[in-house]
């Protein structure tokens, strides 16, 4: 059973009760990222994220590792470019001290000068590290040419450049901006009793200023663009990508069908053409990254790199056929009955059913059922993925983003055309 209260500060909390669960998975979500990171501090929400494990006023940075290992739980957190989520999960006995323990990092926080300089080396070693990584870091690339001037293209981790300049006034400002009662949702899910739940975070976030931060109004607007950063590298890695839908899309259950078809599975047309039919890559798949005002979809190659203009030209090829030929009625069903079984193998892990409560907040307003999710999958027609396909399949989206040993010459913007 799902159940939402809002504490008397106006922080929202939702909770899943799962009877047959040991497990409780909690997570403190601000609804503030990477691309709310103003001109010039890219990074700093990420940075934030690091520094609230260094220590608080009663926990030194080992004393916090220490207690989540003494209950054999894990705590964690992730940032990404619309929000940040600072998460436990433990046996269900062991909620209090998580939720005691995630408001002591989340609140008291110290900041030690000391420890903000050593967690800058951290910090830079992993945006070295990203860079040192071209299966991964090509994603990266491809987001900023996309997004270019945007703040959705910049890094989540910033630039050596932006890290070296965070201050530590200009964290706890950013900070005390971001944690604000209007852009904090907390979801936890397992064995957990809603109203005990909320008597233990009342007084423990009372403190929480209210009030929302401020974020930037600016739409992303995306261009064609061709990118090529030459690298010695064994293989080439390239990303191709157009416009997609935003997360409360009406069509992003068609988008979820039309991702799975062209590479999102073992089976997709991308997979089964490239690497199975003709070995061309071990790795090729699709994805979409959808925001709350726009979105992405992108296809991943990894190939050889005088193989890199045919690998190019099946992808295009793919999205052509997609955009003239509706699919047949054996992919639709297949399309559907996959994103169902994922959805529901998803469903069996209280930290996934913790996400998906903040995410149905954070971009609904509510909480989507599923079968509400079904019966829409059910719904979606050939007609509806032709006509999405058309709607997003155009060149003036289209972005290619190579890292390789490879001329710009051979890829003129022109071969780039669906």
């Amino acid at each position: 059973m799902i159940t939402k209260s809002t504490l008397q500060n106006g922080i929202q909390v939702v909770s899943e009760a799962i009877t047959h669960s040991h497990s409780v998975a909690i997570g403190i979500w601000v609804t503030n990222g990477s691309r709310h990171d103003k001109r010039g501090m890219s990074g700093v929400a990420h940075f934030i994220e690091h520094l609230l494990f260094k220590g608080t006023g009663s926990r030194s940075a080992l004393d916090i590792a220490r207690e989540i290992d003494s209950v054999g739980g894990v705590l964690n957190a992730f940032t990404c470019r619309e929000y940040v989520c600072y998460y436990a999960k433990v046996l269900n006995e062991s909620l209090p001290k998580a939720v005691e323990l995630l408001s002591d990092i989340f609140l008291h926080s110290t900041f030690d000068p000391a420890e903000i300089e050593k967690e800058r080396k951290v910090v830079l070693q992993e945006i070295r590290m990203l860079r040192d990584s071209p299966e991964s870091y090509i994603h990266e690339l491809f987001c900023q040419s996309f997004w270019k001037s945007h703040p959705l293209g910049m890094s989540i981790a910033g630039t050596e450049e932006s890290v070296g300049k965070l201050s530590r006034n200009i964290i706890l400002t950013s900070r005390n901006e971001r944690f604000r009662t209007e852009d904090i949702i907390i979801a936890a899910a397992g064995k957990v009793s809603h109203r005990e739940l909320v008597s233990l975070l009342e007084g423990l976030f009372a403190e929480v200023e209210e009030g929302s931060c401020q974020k930037d109004p600016e739409l992303p607007v995306c261009e064609k663009r061709i990118e090529i950063i030459s690298k010695d590298l064994e293989q080439a890695h390239l990303c191709i990508g157009t416009k997609a839908l935003p997360q409360d899309s009406p069509q992003r259950y068609a988008g979820y069908v039309l991702n799975t078809i062209l590479g999102g599975s073992i089976s997709s047309r991308l997979f089964q053409e490239v690497r199975e039919e003709k070995g061309l890559a071990y790795s090729v798949y699709s994805y979409v990254l959808s925001h709350s005002d726009t979105g992405t979809l992108v296809v991943y190659a990894g190939t050889k790199q005088e193989k890199i203009l045919e690998v190019i030209e099946i992808i295009l090829q793919q999205l052509r056929t997609l955009k003239r030929e509706p699919v047949s009625s054996e992919e639709l069903e297949f399309a559907r009955e996959h994103l169902k079984g994922n959805l529901l193998l998803s469903l069996e892990s209280t930290d996934n059913r913790m996400t998906k409560l903040a995410k149905n907040e954070i971009y609904f307003g509510r909480q989507v059922s599923l079968p509400e999710i079904v019966s829409a999958l059910e719904r979606v027609s050939a007609r509806d993925v032709l006509e999405l396909c058309r709607e997003m399949f155009c060149d003036e989206y289209l972005t290619l983003e190579v890292l390789g040993k490879m001329d710009a010459a051979s890829l003129p913007a022109s071969s780039l055309s669906l």
